[in-house]
């Protein structure tokens, strides 16, 4: 591979012979450098990197009648995880929980990057669990994002996987500081809050896969 010098006297030599012959002087031969240069920092500046981090959706079903008490909610939530059936799709609300910063005031799914030695899955368990301070089970895969940014003069290409979790215990309060905001919301209310678009669209891929979810639960039930 070239080093910076080669490229650059590659790029003056070049241009050089795409131009009419004539007479260069000392003046246009700094600017042709310069400008070979300037093509030289750009394309360094643009040096492209890959990443990935994980994270997801986590949801809990709420008995509609008991929406504006919380103690009981989590009562109820607690008697309808222990019974094996489920409850009936229509009898409950979907809530999901979202992370936030106050400042500069947005609400983004919870996710994170890997520790060495993870799987893709270890990665979304630990941090939707330490972003929220909630416990949660693995239910399914939902989908992926991918963006790009830049930073330090790197060009990065990110993939963010999404998977659906059930909230099990812990309580939002027990959150890390990653996020100064942690709150449940109603799926339609979840979809408003949120700020990015792509992030709204992996709510509804969730919606979907938790309404199959829920209507093949009860079957398990009389298996």
């Amino acid at each position: 591979m070239r080093d910076q010098g080669e490229l650059v006297s590659a790029l003056w030599q070049k241009e050089k012979s795409d131009v009419a012959p004539r007479q260069w002087n000392a003046v246009e031969r700094v600017r042709s450098v310069e400008g070979a240069l300037a093509l030289v920092r750009s394309m360094e500046r643009y040096r492209t990197m890959r990443a990935y981090s994980a994270g997801g959706v986590v949801f809990r079903l709420v008995p509609q009648h008991l929406t504006e008490d919380i103690q009981a909610v989590d009562q109820q939530r607690s008697d309808l995880l222990s019974t094996q059936q489920g409850p009936h799709p229509h009898d409950v609300t979907i809530e999901v929980v979202l992370v936030g910063r106050s400042h500069p005031g947005i609400w983004v799914l919870p996710k994170g990057t890997p520790q060495a030695g993870e799987t893709i899955e270890q990665v979304a368990v630990r941090e939707v669990q330490e972003e929220t301070g909630l416990q949660v089970r693995l239910i399914s895969y939902i989908g992926s994002i991918t963006y790009s940014f830049v930073r330090n003069q790197v060009r990065y290409h990110k993939q963010v996987r999404h998977f659906l979790f059930e909230a099990v215990g812990g309580d939002i309060a027990l959150h890390d500081q990653e996020y100064d905001m942690v709150e449940w919301f109603p799926l339609y209310e979840a979809c408003r809050r949120l700020t990015y678009q792509n992030e709204v669209n992996i709510l509804y891929q969730a919606e979907d896969i938790l309404q199959r979810w829920l209507q093949y639960r009860p079957k398990e039930g009389h298996a």
